[in-house]
């Protein structure tokens, strides 16, 4: 089932965020990978999801 990240990407546009297993929930974004797994951990999430949500959102359909 697909999950709608509508709100994740309105308001973390270009960021990094750490998620929990979940997949929706966000525990940290930042500008860098590295600091956004950092407050995740912080926070006592050791494992969390790490992903660059993007700054434009582009259709793509076709062979590469």
């Amino acid at each position: 089932m697909a999950i709608d990240w509508t709100k994740i990407y309105k308001k973390h546009k270009g960021l990094w965020v750490a998620l929990k297993n979940d997949e929706k929930t966000v525990i940290s974004a930042h500008k860098t990978a590295g600091q956004a797994l950092k407050n995740a951990r912080n926070k006592g999430y050791h494992h969390p999801i790490l992903t660059r949500v993007p700054e434009n959102l582009k259709a793509f359909v076709g062979i590469v």
